[in-house]
């Protein structure tokens, strides 16, 4: 039997438990009927350089049919005079727009009153790689979110084949990639690859792998420390059938998905030469 000092021991603990898990259970509900928290479904994003990018930013809200007022938006960029972008009182207020943004960025009326405050920057340079901050205020609440914007270039590879060489084309990667030849079975081949760089100091990749057999598949894989394109080639009679995706560093634990990837495929089709 015991004790009654072992009683009142174990109650104590039993009620520091029950104490413990209500109030977490308080913190809980509390933080789930906020609707004054500012989100990115993506604080870390990589731009492609030349290619629009959209810079998540939204305020969450109690239900999907919640309509906001009074909104307020502020985007800025660390180390920046002036401002990326601001809308306010119903309308774009950009008098104090940085003039490396002016034209070039934008918000979308429709989704604002959702109260999603996206940012749409046109035609990404490499000095748009940065910190940005994104303030929302309204009738519903505010606060901020920060995202860390950084630039590459990167493009899916065209494959040709002619005499038992298969090539591998990529027009636009920086920064300079490294590229690996696997087989079906995922042994790495050994391939040549030669790079050329242009004025703007993007870099353009030729890589052929000899002996390649037809009705035989091949995985091109083309790296840098922020995108990875992953390509399949499959050779035929007469043409290349292929399949690209993109694999992107995460670099932090804060992104919503932990490992986003987009997934285009091209059927590129040819005959011997």
């Amino acid at each position: 039997m015991a004790s009654l000092g072992q009683i009142i021991f174990y109650s104590m603990i039993t009620l520091i438990v029950l104490f413990s898990a209500i109030i977490i259970l308080i913190l809980a509900l509390a933080f789930s009927n906020s609707s004054s928290e500012v989100l990115s479904s993506n604080t870390v994003p990589i731009a492609n350089l030349g290619e629009d990018k959209l810079l998540s930013c939204s305020l969450r809200l109690q239900s999907e049919q919640t309509r906001v007022s009074q909104l307020s938006v502020t985007w800025e960029k660390e180390g920046l005079e002036g401002l990326v972008y601001q809308y306010k009182d119903g309308v774009p207020d950009l008098g104090d727009q940085n003039s490396q943004f002016r034209g070039r960025t934008q918000l979308f009326p429709d989704a604002l009153v959702t109260g999603n405050a996206s940012l749409l920057m046109r035609n990404v340079r490499s000095s748009d790689e940065g910190e940005y901050t994104c303030s929302i205020s309204s009738s519903d609440g505010g606060g901020t979110v920060n995202i860390r914007l950084r630039t590459a270039a990167f493009s899916a590879p065209a494959f040709t084949f002619s005499n038992g060489v298969l090539t591998a084309k990529a027009s636009r990667w920086l920064p300079k990639p490294h590229v690996t030849w696997l087989n079906y079975d995922g042994d790495v081949l050994q391939g040549s690859t030669n790079f050329s760089q242009s004025s703007g100091g993007i870099y353009s990749v030729v890589s052929a792998l000899q002996q390649a057999n037809i009705s035989s598949s091949y995985t091109c894989k083309i790296e840098n420390d922020l995108v990875m394109s992953i390509s399949q080639a499959t050779v035929t009679e007469s043409a290349v059938l292929e399949k690209t995706y993109f694999n992107y560093s995460t670099a932090s634990s804060l992104l919503t998905s932990g490992y986003l990837s987009i997934m285009t495929s091209v059927l590129c089709i040819y005959y011997q030469t």
